[in-house]
């Protein structure tokens, strides 16, 4: 097993060899591309963000600029996507992100780590695992999501939280660590935030 094959297997890899070093250097290439097409030009940026990420949809899908990831490849976007400003994503492990999901600014989501002794550490390897996001969630500014964690549908991870475990389909999470602080019912429905109603039929 070469060491890109290590890395997609979520094990212990050097991040500079069997190739993995240039095809980093052609993703920085095509992520800088990306960052200095303007704003204006819809069509194209969505083409280039098609040909940086490894699967996308049909439907919406935008990435405000700037943007940053390791390879792009890992990273799946399902439906009704977007990312606001300064979006890092660290993929040396599958990022699979569902439908109708929506980040903050300043959103970082890392599958890549290290080893915690620093004699293991000074060897150079290093280990991604893979991060899973469910269906309609809202990912909020500031957030950090840490290797391995699984998030379920519906969940709204609140602004600032570090998020280093899994959090259950149709909650609320916040702080750091990131922990339920509540369940979504339909109760909620009628609010669009905090105390506050709609004042609109079309919700």
């Amino acid at each position: 097993m070469n060491h890109k094959e290590r890395m997609l297997a979520n094990l212990p890899y050097r991040p500079w060899m069997d190739g993995l070093k240039e095809e980093h250097l052609e993703t920085q290439k095509k992520v800088f591309e990306y960052n200095n097409i303007p704003p204006n030009e819809r069509d194209r940026r969505r083409a280039m963000l098609v040909t940086i990420l490894g699967k996308t949809c049909e439907g919406y899908l935008n990435i405000e600029s700037p943007f940053f990831c390791d390879y792009g490849y890992n990273i799946e976007v399902g439906e009704n996507f977007f990312a606001n400003y300064n979006f890092i994503v660290l993929d040396v492990g599958k990022v699979k992100i569902g439908n109708n999901v929506m980040m903050g600014p300043n959103v970082a989501i890392y599958t890549a780590g290290h080893p915690i002794h620093p004699k293991s550490r000074a060897s150079g390897y290093e280990y991604g695992i893979d991060i899973t996001i469910g269906d309609n969630v809202w990912v909020g500014g500031n957030v950090c999501i840490l290797p391995g964690v699984n998030i379920g549908d519906n969940v709204v991870i609140a602004a600032g939280s570090v998020v280093t475990k899994d959090i259950p389909a149709n909650t609320v999470a916040a702080g750091n660590p990131c922990k339920v602080i509540k369940e979504i019912t339909d109760d909620d429905r009628d609010y669009y935030y905090k105390d506050r109603k709609f004042d609109v039929e079309d919700y």
